[in-house]
């Protein structure tokens, strides 16, 4: 039975040692980085440059396609919202805007007509995961080759990969695909293998210099961690350094606030989920509270990410102080 050794890509520091540890043990590998649309501009020039810098094999990229699910979407929004008594303005707006517009992340929310939250965290799955396994992992499986999932997580990272073993036995599809097909992937033989399970964060970077491949540059600009810029996920610190740093994908976010509020059939749709928001969590938000996007958007976020005192006041912490130990805790495809 051949082993196919499967590398996964994100542009962070665990993913490239990864690359590189791949590369020094000699095993022929495919390595594959799945573009979810919310990257940082030198997080896509990184990826494109690590082959070049290290002499490695090319970098295979995938990107979920939601065509078929927002037309669905479409269909359903037309013939069902208006039973439910959403005005027709609505309904017309919506089905004019569920279109793909090439972008992973943005088409994802259309079709869910909802940004992800930390409770309910699909966008790992939708933009990573099923895209990689469907291009290039379930081609392997079903050619009756053993799949080894190269996966770049460290124990040091969280509790929830605390107790990750080195090596595991694993069903690859992705929970969000059918159950029939899960069922299918019990009879595969697929395999996570994590090499770095063990090494800190310092090991890390001295593994680039050993290799004299320099690191993503966006940790020389403030960033504790690479992937989705903002993350859903982010810490109140991390925001505040994307705003001041890159405020462009401050606008970027915005305005995707706006095209996924105008497919809602609330008519406001939040990047972070308002549940989220210090003045709800605290109980200061009365009866008439003002949840338009101007109050509960992604630039109320930022400047609350300005404040200390749960939100009470402004403060000067320097931004170079600050924490950024977020990253995402499945198959360690966000870093």
């Amino acid at each position: 039975m051949t082993m196919t050794h499967v590398v996964s890509v994100s542009g962070g520091k665990d993913s490239t040692a990864l690359y590189l540890r791949a590369m020094e043990r000699g095993l022929p590998f495919r390595a594959v980085f799945a573009d979810t649309g919310n990257e940082h501009e030198w997080t896509y020039d990184f990826v494109r440059e690590l082959p070049r810098l290290t002499g490695g094999p090319q970098i295979e990229w995938v990107k979920a396609d939601f065509s078929e699910k927002l037309a669905r979407k479409r269909e359903y929004v037309a013939r069902v919202w208006p039973e439910e008594g959403v005005p027709l303005s609505q309904v017309e707006r919506a089905v004019n805007l569920l279109h793909p517009t090439g972008n992973p992340f943005l088409d994802l929310c259309l079709w869910k007509t909802r940004f992800p939250s930390s409770k309910t965290r699909f966008c790992t799955d939708e933009l990573k995961l099923v895209p990689m396994f469907q291009t290039v992992q379930r081609p392997i499986l079903e050619a009756g080759n053993t799949l080894i999932s190269w996966q770049g997580v460290r124990h040091e990272e969280s509790l929830a990969r605390r107790d990750l073993a080195r090596l595991q036995r694993i069903n690859p599809v992705p929970f969000s695909l059918p159950a029939a097909l899960r069922r299918t992937g019990e009879a595969w033989t697929a395999y996570a293998y994590r090499p770095l399970v063990e090494w800190l964060e310092v090991e890390v970077f001295a593994f680039h210099r050993k290799h004299s491949v320099p690191w993503n540059p966006l940790y020389d600009h403030g960033m504790g961690r690479v992937g989705c810029m903002p993350c859903i996920m982010c810490k109140k610190d991390e925001m505040r350094s994307i705003a001041e740093r890159f405020p462009e994908h401050i606008d970027k976010i915005e305005e995707w606030e706006t095209i996924v509020s105008d497919v809602s059939k609330r008519g406001n749709s939040t990047f972070f989920n308002v549940t989220d928001d210090p003045f709800i969590a605290n109980g200061w938000a009365g009866d008439d509270y003002d949840w338009s996007l101007s109050r509960t958007g992604i630039r109320a976020r930022v400047e609350w990410s300005k404040t200390s005192r749960g939100g009470l006041q402004y403060d000067g912490l320097c931004l170079m102080q600050a924490d950024f130990n977020t990253s995402c805790n499945q198959w360690g495809a966000c870093e």
